[in-house]
């Protein structure tokens, strides 16, 4: 089945009109906007409750980290995670098509298997975002948890309804805002931090919790890699590799580093859900907290707006033949029954839990479709990946990706699985993502170096070269 028949694109930066383009790749002549849109694409998302409550997980009573070394896990983990996004997102100028989309070009019909995961992830990420702002609202107004849900979801359905135009404008405007409300945060958190706080364990221990820390952090930012090209399709091909790479980097690590900071520095202060604790503990109530709770209100409308536009894609992506706009109402409807269960659990253990767990298999999957595109020259004929009858199975990826999660479960540190390397070797510290990046890496390269590439590779670079000697 062919998922590009609908292909209706904004024309303009401000263009509200509905877009209706699925996964197809965008046409230069509608390709357009600034680079640096990227930026605050990436800047407004992590500006919320989610990354700052991040921080404060390092003085959880399994990582016990201090300011000094949480501030250098948070620092390492961010530019870890961020650099993948980076990468990612110098695709989309290039082949003008979504991020899982392009997996095609490894996984052939078997993408459909990361595009599931992805999708689930979508659904997890929006709920659990929706917890954040459905209590900032609670907190304002005293409505029930579920009406604060549900207003999360009502706004956001609308603007990925309306589509690119209305996320990277509704981005834009956030940035400044948010950028506004978090420097009076800073210095406030200034006057209460605990930036004197010790380690609380010593030796191999210690090393095990900056280890964990830092993955945590990275898992954070690492996750945003499969969203990259999504916010790079529009723009025109011969924008700079160097130039997107460094706004879709830097916008992230700037957001999260900022607030994951500022959680740790209050770290000893903060329990629960961190909203309420924000509001009353480290504002003080007052005007100032209310204007912080409208603020993380919108700026959590800002991250799910991301989360559900990519849920949408990558559920086109599996196959379903819907319009874009009815996949992101099914991605909002699942996340706000989601978003109420998390809401009556114990939502610190199941966020971090979630932070891994969620993402295990993102690393693998990142890692053989750069590996892909790097050996392919970045560059690739794309047209042919939009009839999910005509893909080859692309085995030498699927095996990759397998072999690479495979290969990361020793390495696993979480509250409800931990890997033997990890618990005896690495004092519960968890280096599980840089495992399968590497092994998937190494393992599809080798495949490509030995020429066992699937039939739907063989013909994108007979393409290819036939593009070059037509040239």
């Amino acid at each position: 089945m062919n998922e590009g028949d609908m292909r209706q694109s904004p024309e303009r930066s401000g263009d509200f009109s509905i877009e209706t383009r699925g996964i197809d790749p965008v046409p230069d002549a509608e390709r357009h906007g600034p680079a640096w849109r990227i930026f605050t694409v990436w800047f407004s998302a992590n500006m919320i409750p989610p990354t700052f409550f991040i921080g404060t997980l390092a003085a959880a009573d399994y990582i016990q980290l201090g300011f000094i070394s949480g501030l250098m896990a948070v620092i390492l983990g961010n530019v870890i995670g961020a650099s993948f996004v980076g990468l990612t997102a110098m695709m989309g100028p290039k082949t003008g098509m979504p991020q899982l989309a392009l997996g095609r070009l490894s996984f052939g019909r078997l993408n459909v298997v990361p595009a599931i995961l992805n999708w689930a992830g979508m659904v997890a990420w929006t709920a659990v975002d929706t917890v954040f702002g459905a209590a900032a609202l609670s907190i304002l107004t005293g409505f029930p948890f579920w009406i604060g849900a549900l207003a999360v979801i009502a706004i956001t359905a609308l603007i990925v309804m309306i589509g690119y135009e209305a996320i990277l404008t509704f981005q834009k405007y956030m940035a400044f805002i948010l950028s506004i409300v978090f420097v009076i945060v800073a210095f406030r958190i200034v006057s209460v931090g605990q930036f004197d706080r010790p380690d609380g364990f010593n030796g191999a221990d210690r090393t095990g919790s900056f280890i964990l820390m830092t993955t945590i952090v990275a898992s954070f930012a690492l996750s945003w890699c499969v969203f990259g090209s999504d916010y790079t399709r529009y723009l025109p091909r011969e924008t700079s590799e160097r130039r997107v790479f460094a706004l879709a980097s830097g916008g992230l690590l700037v957001a999260c580093a900022w607030l994951e900071i500022l959680g740790l520095a209050v770290a000893g202060l903060v329990s629960g859900s961190a909203v309420g604790t924000i509001y009353a503990d480290v504002l003080g109530g007052g005007v100032l907290g209310t204007v912080a709770m409208v603020a993380i209100f919108f700026g959590i409308v800002s991250v799910n707006v991301l989360n559900t536009y990519t849920g949408s894609l990558s559920l086109l992506t599996v196959g379903f033949r819907m319009p874009r706009s009815a996949s992101a109402l099914v991605v909002t409807s699942f996340a706000f029954v989601l978003a109420v269960w998390l809401n009556s659990s114990n939502f610190a253990d199941t966020f971090a839990n979630y932070l891994l767990l969620i993402s295990y298999w993102i690393a693998p999957f990142a890692a053989v479709v750069l590996t892909d595109w790097w050996l392919r020259g970045r560059v690739a004929d794309v047209s042919k990946l939009l009839d999910i009858r005509e893909l080859q199975i692309g085995w030498p990826a699927v095996v990759s990706f397998a072999l690479g999660i495979c290969a990361s479960i020793p390495f696993m540190s979480t509250t409800l699985f931990t890997g033997p390397v990890a618990a005896g070797v690495l004092h519960y510290g968890d280096i599980a993502y840089y495992v399968g990046f590497t092994v998937a890496a190494g393992v599809y390269a080798s495949f490509r170096a030995m020429g066992s590439l699937s039939g739907q590779q063989m013909s994108v670079r007979r393409a290819n070269t036939n593009a070059e000697v037509d040239k």
